[in-house]
């Protein structure tokens, strides 16, 4: 008698929206595919997810229509929302998921409704100190919640939470290869490296801009503000690097700033009329370059950056989008700050000369980087990615004995699929979306105490 052909579990991965989503998810993707596991990433249609998802190797790519809920878009998110439902339902029909794992944002719920309906296992990962609202409503379904700071778990309703931290991409650690331990005696050549790869002085002190994976027009308007404190000053004390040039003369401040593609063309002339040495960029795909070469960073505060920040023991200077859903954004950064790992600055209270005055602080003080990188060792979670891709192969258990590769149903199973899907999906969706109707977005705190 001849056994059945068995395949490894299939992972529908729904991550799009935003680089905070999205990369983490990559990350958990690449562990599931280490052990053998086939995997699907459901996307937003922004561009964003699409440059980012060409780094993702042998992984089904899929689109769904979600947007997010927003200055009271109903219209638009509800038709959004119900599209991406009957996407997600058509995705899984060609193949059920054994699970699926939710990211984060309004591009993740139809995927985890849909695959409860085809009886996948279901979890979602919440990476902010504040949980996102999708993540709020999911979290009363799914199997398990994962979690990037502790302080989360007691804001999500789902049945059991494990604090993970935040997935980061392997590449996203000091060392020769992605597996091996951090050298600290490899750093100073390693800098000098992806300084040259990225068109900067290798031995300049250098400051990151960057405002998160869609750029920030008020981080830029503020960096440019402080420009001509820059100027002023001139040249900068060379950074410490062991094994460096010999002493003279320093070389000037440059600057490495991702820009968006809004203010692309203003920032660039901006430093080039002051005569400041800078790479300006609107986006830069291998950000593992530019943290390694950074002596420190002006940043956002998203989780997945944060985690990034971490991972690469960057000093930085957070400033919080204000404008950020719960003000999450503050809290993530409060947390670091906190624990001495970040120096944080709310937009509200900036000046020029404040951001010039920290930031020459950070490059000529020795010292005070270092502690900054011992505490940030505390939030780096080497092992997230692989610790929840363990959890997800754990909970479903033995594979199930069907084809390793995407097929279509039979005619029997069609039918009966799409009854119950359309149906559920349907009731559901409706539910959803008259709730969300009647919901004041500021009253999403008041209802997830």
């Amino acid at each position: 008698m001849t056994s059945p052909e068995t395949h490894t579990p299939f992972v529908a991965i729904a991550c799009g929206g935003t680089g905070g989503h999205l990369f983490p998810g990559l990350a958990i993707a690449e562990q599931l595919k280490r052990r053998h596991c086939d995997v699907a990433l459901l996307i937003s249609p922004k561009d964003i997810d699409r440059q980012a998802v060409k780094t993702a190797r042998d992984v089904e790519i899929f689109t769904l229509p979600a947007v997010g809920l927003q200055n009271r878009n109903y219209l638009s998110f509800a038709g959004s929302f119900l599209k991406s439902l009957f996407a997600a339902r058509k995705i899984f029909r060609r193949r059920k998921p054994d699970a699926v794992l939710a990211m984060g944002g309004f591009t993740s719920a139809p995927p985890v409704w849909v695959g409860k309906d085809f009886g996948a296992k279901t979890f979602l990962h919440e990476s902010n100190t504040i949980p996102g609202r999708a993540n709020r409503l999911l979290s009363r379904f799914v199997n398990e919640a994962f979690v990037g700071f502790p302080e989360a778990a007691a804001r999500l309703k789902a049945r059991k939470v494990t604090t993970t931290g935040t997935p980061v991409r392997p590449q996203f650690q000091w060392g020769e290869a992605p597996d091996e331990p951090a050298r600290e005696d490899a750093r100073p050549t390693q800098i000098k490296k992806f300084r040259i790869a990225l068109g900067l002085d290798p031995i300049a002190p250098t400051i990151l801009v960057v405002g998160g994976s869609q750029g920030a027009s008020g981080l830029n308007e503020m960096i440019l503000s402080a420009l001509p404190y820059f100027a002023e000053r001139g040249r900068l004390a060379r950074e410490f690097v062991p094994g460096g040039e010999p002493a003279g003369e320093p070389p000037a401040l440059q600057f490495l700033h991702l820009t968006g593609a809004n203010d692309f063309e203003k920032v660039k002339a901006a430093y080039a009329a002051r005569g400041i040495k800078a790479v300006v960029k609107p986006f830069l795909a291998e950000m593992d370059l530019a943290l390694g070469a950074a002596t420190v960073a002006v940043s956002r505060a998203g989780a997945s950056s944060l985690a990034e920040l971490a991972a690469m023991r960057l000093p930085s200077l957070l400033i919080p989008f204000p404008a950020a859903a719960d003000n999450h954004q503050f809290f993530n950064a409060r947390a670091f700050e906190t624990t001495g790992a970040a120096r944080l600055l709310e937009q509200k209270n900036s000046s020029p000369e404040k951001v010039a005055e920290l930031l020459r602080e950070l490059i000529e003080d020795s010292p005070a980087r270092e502690k900054i990188q011992t505490a940030l060792a505390q939030w780096h979670a080497p092992k997230a990615a692989e610790q929840i891709a363990g959890i997800i192969l754990e909970t479903v258990g033995e594979p199930v004995l069907q084809s390793s590769k995407f097929q279509a149903p039979s005619s029997r199973e069609t039918s009966s699929s799409n009854n119950q899907t359309t149906l559920r999906a349907g009731v559901f969706g409706a539910w959803f979306l008259m709730f969300l109707w009647g919901l004041d977005v500021g009253a999403w705190s008041f209802f997830c105490q």
